[in-house]
């Protein structure tokens, strides 16, 4: 779903920052070889990201669905130079095109990847996360929030991505919708959550980014 008209959209990217030669190669490749490229988060949104990883200024990022590497290489932006960026996902098939362009990066030495189920990861990481992304199976986006807020101390960020999925959010919902309507739920979970406070961005499909108040 476009929810801005194409021009507008495009005239969005052509006034933000050029996207790094790097993350163009990255995005070719994606394309090129890999299933469901759309899955990418791309040039406009992956400035977001990196725009708002360089406010925050992260020692401790945490990704969510790595996918072939881009929002990763993007979130490593911002990151303090003595920092570390945890990235989980579950396709082990993509482990060596996601460690080619981390090495490339010169970041390669502090991305750590974790292959798997990330409800299963998660508890074995001890950080308390800066910034934490999350894009992975929508379903479990809930279940992420509540195993992530004990490790996120005040001042913590989360970026939520598909928030808005393609608008099903505000549509009737489907008996078997298990994603739509976990992430309905999850929504308004980090709208009226005592420990957050958040803004929903319509940019892409939807971006939420909600900051730890105590």
């Amino acid at each position: 779903m476009e929810f801005l008209p194409p021009k507008i959209d495009a005239y969005a990217v052509s006034h933000s920052q050029q996207e790094p030669e790097l993350l163009q190669e990255l995005s070719r490749e994606t394309w090129l070889k890999v299933l469901a490229p759309r899955m990418l988060s791309g040039h406009f949104q992956g400035r977001v990201l990196s725009m708002l990883s360089k406010l925050i200024a992260p020692r401790y990022i945490l990704e969510i669905g790595t996918y072939t590497g881009y929002s990763a290489l993007c979130l490593a932006e911002g990151m303090a130079s003595n920092g570390e960026l945890h990235t989980i996902d579950n396709n082990e098939e993509l482990y060596t095109l996601q460690r080619k362009y981390f090495d490339k990066s010169g970041w390669g030495a502090q991305i750590i990847q974790h292959t798997g189920e990330a409800l299963e990861i998660l508890p074995k990481l001890k950080q308390s996360f800066d910034l934490v992304f999350i894009d992975a199976d929508k379903i479990n986006y809930p279940n992420y929030l509540e195993m992530l807020l004990p490790k996120l101390s005040k001042g913590a960020v989360i970026l939520s991505d598909n928030v808005l999925w393609s608008g099903k959010v505000v549509a009737s919902v489907a008996e078997d919708d298990a994603d739509t309507k976990a992430l309905i739920t999850y929504n308004k979970l980090l709208n009226t959550h005592p420990r957050l406070e958040t803004v929903l961005l319509p940019i892409r499909d939807g971006l939420t980014i909600s900051r730890v108040i105590d």
